[in-house]
């Protein structure tokens, strides 16, 4: 099997230099303007962070790729997908109106911002994964999908159920729709959190399968064998009432996101783009950041999304540890993912997605 080539650089700055013209020699050496972007629709999946979270990429970033997107004859668009769970992003309203608060705008980051699965998280398109073993399907946000060419520009740091979030995690579960997440997420069906339900039949009414059900005292609850588990009462309950399961096991967490990450990228021209700085040891989707558990790395691109992701990898288990990280409590542990979240194993997300056929483990660190 052939080895991918990684591209990296760090972020030593001399003479002439800042991030804007590395990220833009580093676009250049890895063969981004390889790709035909004439005139074409390009998706760049970014992560806008939760309010309250400092440590998500700063929008300069993302101006930086879409001005050479569009230098390149591209039309680029920022976009990500509503959450599943309750937050500053959970509809394309709020989600904006963080974005914004986070600095990114078309003023300052040169393009649009899309909502990719609209209003409540239910604007999505099921796509096949080829290969795929536990999803046949993936359910995608419809403006990514819509697009011509997708390119992932990550934050890459630690996280609490998959180890580190980067490339795959931004396609695979950034990708996913409402009810894409949820299936991820979750082996079961969501419940009824019955204290905060008022009874609306908000989820009844944009239910299909007469899933929601309601009790003597006009609770709602889900039953399960007529629910077909694609979380629109999630979105439609004005209570937050309705909740996924978060039942399925890590390791089937990382496969999917996998699988879901295929089906984002297959039978289209795709690019990846890790910014290795802040790595705090949670997802952006907190609302908060701690320590970063390491010093700053580097910028890595490559045309394969599980390679760049275990060049990331390796590069910050090379790093010594932050002083003043959660880190710093539990020394001895070789594997700085494993050693913030000892219950994850990060590479069964990257070697599911070889056997996929998604990309390769083995790569070839070039640095420019």
């Amino acid at each position: 099997m052939e080895r991918a080539a990684v591209y990296f650089t760090d972020f030593r700055m001399e003479g002439n230099q800042n991030h804007q013209t590395k990220l833009r020699r580093l676009m250049k050496a890895a063969g981004m303007d390889q790709i035909d972007f004439k005139d074409k629709y390009v998706a760049i999946k970014i992560h806008f962070g939760e309010l309250g979270n400092l440590a998500f990429l700063r929008p300069n970033f993302a101006r930086y790729v879409a001005d050479y997107v569009k230098e390149l004859g591209g039309r680029p668009f920022l976009t990500d997908c509503n959450t599943l769970y309750v937050g500053s992003r959970k509809n394309a309203l709020d989600h904006l109106d963080t974005a914004n608060l986070n600095g990114f705008n078309p003023m300052s980051t040169g393009c649009q911002i899309l909502i990719a699965d609209g209003l409540r998280g239910t604007d999505d398109v099921e796509v096949p994964v080829r290969g795929g073993v536990l999803c046949q399907t993936a359910k995608i946000g419809r403006a990514i999908m819509d697009a011509d060419i997708v390119i992932s520009l990550n934050h890459f740091k630690g996280h609490e159920c998959t180890g580190f979030g980067g490339a795959l995690k931004n396609l695979g579960m950034g990708c996913g729709s409402r009810a894409g997440k949820m299936e991820m997420h979750s082996a079961g069906k969501p419940y009824v959190d019955q204290d905060l339900c008022i009874g609306c039949h908000a989820c009844a009414r944009i239910c299909a399968h007469d899933g929601p059900q309601f009790d003597e005292n006009g609770k709602a609850w889900i039953d399960h064998a007529k629910c077909a588990g694609c979380g629109r009462c999630i979105g439609a309950c004005p209570k937050d009432a309705v909740h996924p399961a978060h039942d399925e096991t890590f390791s089937n967490l990382n496969r999917k996101i996998a699988e879901y990450a295929k089906a984002v990228v297959d039978g289209r021209p795709n690019f990846h783009i890790n910014i290795v700085n802040q790595v705090s040891p949670n997802c952006d989707c907190h609302g908060e950041n701690d320590a970063a558990i390491v010093p700053d790395v580097g910028m890595f691109a490559s045309f394969d999304p599980v390679a760049i992701d275990v060049a990331c990898a390796d590069a910050v288990n090379r790093q010594p540890v932050n002083p003043m990280s959660i880190l710093a409590e539990r020394a001895g542990v070789p594997d700085r993912f494993t050693g913030t979240h000892p219950t994850t194993n990060w590479r069964t997300g990257p070697e599911h997605g070889q056997e996929i056929g998604l990309g390769v483990m083995d790569y070839h660190l070039i640095t420019v």
